[in-house]
């Protein structure tokens, strides 16, 4: 396989994009990151030599900026994704016809390698909006690019991310923390290291070509388990749980998902409803010669900010 010397990353300036980017510049490629507020990703170009990272602000809906930002490269890697729709912000546009539009484009523009991030659970037959357009963004990417990789991910965690850090933060000002449905949907969280290392793999090994990858921890915990490895994480072992009917979580969605931070939307509380975990026989980080990282190694070395005193507060082990 020849070497990759160019790639062009869509949403890199992203949790997971930060990392994909780093392993990239490490391995001596020049990289063009692309979105729509890419120069909020200056953080980005310390991780490379000077003019190694450089940061193209542009829209998927694009055409020509997405053809321009393609030519040249070897690889292009698709992480544009949305969690709640906002404005011209929709599923259906960045999800299914945004993948559509780069992947088009990418083989046209010769590309050796593509690498399009999904999420577990897309299917093309869901209630709802986001898992659908993820699934339909897949079939879509297939039919341009038929030796894309498909990369999916459950929940991913790390340090910059968006669920153990919300909730985290959450009992700092909520008098509880809710558990939609009792807690009882089922989760595979995944390091963002490990998703990071997966697309290096995939680089590397030409049979991963065309293939799909789930990918998920070691272990699998319903939401109520997550919520009480946090809290004994943040010495806040005792803080209360409230089980949230999902009858009642659609309602209160209904309202918060109109208000600034969109804190949860209907299609969200859908999404509950289904477990989040890697499906039986499916290709996984094993596959990949990676083995998963547990929550409870990683999550001391960025939630401690979030214990009764600080970061620098002794932690009391459960």
């Amino acid at each position: 396989m020849a070497p990759i010397r160019r790639a062009t990353v869509f949403g890199g300036t992203g949790f997971i994009g930060r990392y994909i980017v780093k392993r990239l510049a490490q391995r001596g490629v020049t990289v063009a990151v692309v979105g729509r507020h890419a120069r909020r990703g200056n953080y980005l170009q310390p991780m490379g030599d000077v003019g190694q990272i450089v940061l193209v602000n542009g829209d998927i809906r694009d055409e020509e900026l997405v053809m321009a930002a393609v030519g040249g490269s070897e690889l292009v890697v698709n992480l544009v994704g949305i969690l709640a729709q906002s404005g011209r912000q929709r599923f259906d546009a960045l999800q299914h016809e945004g993948a559509h539009r780069i992947a088009r484009a990418s083989a046209s523009a010769g590309v050796d390698r593509f690498i399009q991030f999904s999420a577990i659970g897309a299917d093309a037959a869901s209630a709802s909006l986001y898992a659908k357009s993820k699934a339909e963004g897949e079939i879509a990417v297939r039919s341009a690019f038929p030796s894309a990789t498909i990369l999916r991910p459950s929940i991913v965690f790390g340090p910059e991310d968006q669920f153990f850090n919300r909730f985290a933060a959450m009992t700092r000002l909520s008098p509880f923390l809710p558990l939609i449905g009792g807690g009882e949907t089922r989760f595979q969280p995944v390091y963002v290291g490990d998703v990071a290392n997966a697309a290096m793999v995939v680089l590397d090994r030409p049979d991963t070509a065309g293939q799909t990858y789930e990918l998920g921890g070691p272990h699998v915990y319903s939401f109520a388990e997550l919520m009480r490895i946090m809290l004994r994480e943040i010495d806040r072992p005792n803080f209360p749980l409230v089980s949230i009917p999902f009858g009642l979580a659609t309602f209160q969605a209904a309202i918060l998902e109109h208000l600034p931070g969109r804190l949860l939307t209907r299609d969200q509380v859908l999404l509950l409803k289904s477990d989040n975990v890697v499906s039986p026989g499916a290709k996984t980080l094993v596959d990949l010669g990676i083995t998963p990282t547990a929550p409870e190694v990683i999550l001391q070395s960025y939630l401690e900010r979030f214990r009764i005193g600080g970061r620098f507060a002794p932690h009391k082990p459960a």
